[in-house]
């Protein structure tokens, strides 16, 4: 049950304050529009340290808060116990999140006029519409993801173990590069629950003028992750790392 706990309310913390920043940044009225890619980068960089530290401190002591890093990691180490409680908590973990953002910037969705920048404060959306480029560009982040977190804790790397504390910051940088780099082209989901789950609230929530929830792109960003890091883990566990 510890599991199940801290994995919803770490991936609320992640998806109030990852979403939170995106509605700040877009959304009309809001003392950050127009605050640019920078900061919503910068943004979600804190808010993965920030749900680390909330599902541990919660009881999940893997603190995986996305499905498809949870997957790459039990294919990795051969070990899928409590896996599934955790996609469960993430999952609902992230439309909590989502319910929260909507409730925080509750005067702010009816002054928005675009359904689009609306939805984007949810789930995300691809630059350019193409599928197939769009899967792969979710199959390479969270392939990068999911590789560097593990070579990150690798005994290579830390021979005697991660000092307690310092692994949420070394994510979180993590994360934040690959914003940076590779999150230009679809917005790097990189994780099924942070795309689903507030799509899920997107499409259930009362928001005003929201139009549909884009369910024919809904199954890139869950997809794309979950093979990105299944071929992560696969490869981690073939070179030892």
């Amino acid at each position: 049950m510890n599991i199940f706990l801290g994995e919803l309310l770490g991936t609320a913390a992640l998806i109030l304050f990852g979403n939170g920043v995106v509605a700040g940044a877009l959304l009309k009225a809001s003392k950050a529009e127009n605050a640019g890619w920078m900061v919503i980068t910068a943004g979600w960089a804190f808010a993965v340290f920030v749900g680390i530290v909330v599902a541990k401190a919660c009881g999940s002591a893997a603190a995986y808060l996305n499905p498809a890093f949870a997957i790459g990691m039990a294919i990795r180490h051969g070990d899928w116990t409590g896996i599934p409680q955790a996609i469960a908590g993430e999952l609902l973990g992230a439309m909590l999140g989502a319910a929260l953002v909507f409730l925080h910037y509750l005067p702010h969705w009816r002054g928005t006029a675009d359904p689009v920048i609306k939805r984007a404060a949810f789930c995300t959306a691809p630059a350019l519409r193409d599928v197939k480029a769009n899967l792969m560009s979710e199959i390479i982040g969270t392939f990068a993801l999911t590789f560097a977190i593990g070579a990150m804790f690798s005994p290579a790397v830390a021979p005697h173990g991660m000092a307690d504390g310092v692994a949420p910051y070394l994510v979180a940088v993590i994360v934040w590069a690959i914003g940076l780099s590779l999150g230009g082209t679809t917005g790097y989901a990189i994780n099924p629950a942070r795309d689903l789950g507030p799509r899920i609230a997107h499409a259930l929530l009362p928001i005003p003028g929201k139009g549909d929830s884009d369910w024919r792109y809904a199954p890139v960003p869950v997809l794309g992750p979950v093979i990105g890091a299944a071929l992560a883990g696969l490869a981690l566990s073939r070179i030892g790392a």
